[in-house]
């Protein structure tokens, strides 16, 4: 059963991401499938951002919550770095490193 701790860290998520992907059988999907999906969950965020935001849209489009879908997004950029064997808060920390060396104008 999928248990997530009470105060996770990013690598508890990457981990439950693993875990429940094999569970779900989610992880027959190759990496354009996962782009892909990825993609379509950044575009139903957007959906829900402009409507919470009050931005015009179809109002007979399907109505999309922003919070589940910052998840879903969450949960398939977590679900890439798995496949790709990234450690997603080792990869944020050293890139910001980088970034903290730029010129910000």
């Amino acid at each position: 059963m999928l248990r997530l701790k009470k105060n996770p860290e990013l690598s508890d998520f990457q981990e439950y991401v693993r875990q429940m992907v094999r569970e779900r059988c989610f992880d027959i999907g190759n990496v354009p499938q996962k782009f892909m999906l990825l993609m379509e969950e950044c575009g139903e965020m957007a959906k829900a951002a402009r409507k919470a935001a009050k931005i015009h849209s179809d109002k007979n489009s399907k109505q999309f919550d922003l919070a589940h879908e910052a998840a879903d997004v969450f949960i398939y950029l977590l679900d890439i770095c798995n496949y790709f064997g990234i450690d997603l808060e080792k990869a944020f920390r050293d890139k910001e490193e980088i970034n903290k060396t730029r010129k910000w104008e």
